[in-house]
């Protein structure tokens, strides 16, 4: 998983879970080679490689036992780490197509890594409890339908988007789509507190806070809920239900395209041209969780926009571990932490391989980018909860 070394990075992913889920158990070798994968070898796995487009090498046992060996000294930052179960993954998005593409869902095909979609209803049935694993589509769990008023309010989508949320709140018995997003919302932080593992991007991230933080609160302007907000909001908010931010002011103006000051798009002053954040280097021995969620073949990723783009690095609670950052720019783009028995990862912007994605833009090709940082990211991300089941040193 070096960078000289493979061709297809997200492809060996998909092998990796391939493998776990016909009961193969697959080494995660953190920091050897980029987070090289170790896999007994079988006749069917090594013809999958072949298919896939995967680089791989055939080891002697004696040759596999000495870079165990390597990896097990306590001078190298290295560690191997067992995975012994595929998880099962969902990702809750709404049905259809939406104007703009997600990419965890555009990975995971890639990766031919298997998913189930799930949206409002089977949350609040209780649904999460039959997965290991879920990703937040870009979400707006505020009820502000995504802060497209004032660009797309006469549009065709948008409109019948607002007309569909409507319809689906109230048949779950809501007035409101911002009573039915935080009633979700709190249901997928009771699955976080119970084991769960929760990965969001761009929107999905401060807006998921926000649903928290504004809980029995009105925020919503009139021409998202039919009534006026609560004037005095910002001073009900509540930080203490948040998991990843406090201290942030929410966008009082319906026609701004943001959700607070959590999102550091509009401040920003990075050209693309030099827009990078750096990964964080952990001890693989003692540090094991965040040197998983770390794991590629550079320390450097090239930056991308959302319209969450990065995050205030002083409005990110003590307690949250920064992964990846901006230092320059005062921002954090790669954030993890901890709720009860259970953990979630925030990663800031939309596309890791679409600079500036708009709506309607065309999805990503990822045939184009099979070696791609951030999308690695977001794979650490789905394997991560495969090990999590062992006695970990952090």
């Amino acid at each position: 998983m070096d960078e000289q070394g493979q061709r297809d990075h997200l492809k060996a992913y998909g092998i990796a879970y391939w493998s776990l889920e016909r009961s193969v158990e697959v080494q995660w070798l953190l920091n050897y080679r980029g987070g090289a994968f170790m896999i007994p070898h079988h006749a069917e796995i090594q013809r999958e490689c072949t298919i896939r487009g995967v680089s791989f090498e055939t080891l002697s046992d004696v040759d596999a036992d000495g870079i165990l060996a390597q990896i097990a000294s306590p001078s190298v930052n290295m560690e191997a780490v067992k995975l012994e179960k595929a998880p099962k993954i969902a990702v809750y998005s709404p049905e259809g197509n939406q104007p703009w593409d997600d990419a965890v869902t555009l990975v995971l095909t890639y990766a031919e890594i298997p998913y189930d979609i799930i949206y409002d209803r089977e949350v609040l049935n209780d649904e999460l409890t039959k997965y290991d694993w879920l990703h937040l589509h870009h979400e707006d769990f505020t009820g502000q339908y995504g802060k497209f008023y004032a660009s797309f309010r006469m549009s065709a989508w948008y409109i019948e988007q607002k007309l569909q949320a409507e319809k689906d709140a109230a048949e779950l018995g809501f007035d409101k789509v911002s009573e039915l997003k935080l009633a979700v919302a709190l249901r997928i932080k009771e699955y976080v507190a119970g084991g769960g593992f929760l990965f969001a991007m761009c929107s999905a991230t401060d807006s998921y806070d926000i649903a928290l933080s504004a809980e029995g609160v009105d925020i919503c302007e009139p021409m998202f809920d039919g009534d006026p907000s609560d004037p005095s909001y910002q001073n009900q908010i509540d930080f203490t239900r948040t998991l990843a931010f406090r201290d942030f002011t929410l966008s009082q103006d319906p026609n701004e395209y943001e959700f607070s000051d959590i999102d550091m798009t509009n401040s920003r002053r990075i050209d693309a041209e030099n827009d990078f954040f750096t990964l964080f280097d952990y001890s693989a021995k003692w540090d094991v969780i965040p040197s998983m969620l770390c794991q590629n073949h550079t320390r450097i990723v090239p930056g991308f926009m959302g319209q969450t783009t990065a995050y205030r690095r002083e409005l990110i609670k003590p307690d949250v571990l920064i992964m990846g950052e901006t230092k320059a720019n005062g921002e954090a783009r790669y954030i993890h932490g901890e709720l009860g028995r259970g953990q979630w990862t925030f990663y800031g912007g939309h596309d890791p391989e679409d600079y500036t994605h708009r709506v309607g833009d065309p999805p990503t090709e990822l045939e184009l980018h099979p070696n791609s940082p951030g999308y690695r990211l977001i794979l650490n991300n789905i394997l991560f909860p495969a090990a999590r089941k062992q006695k970990q040193k952090t």
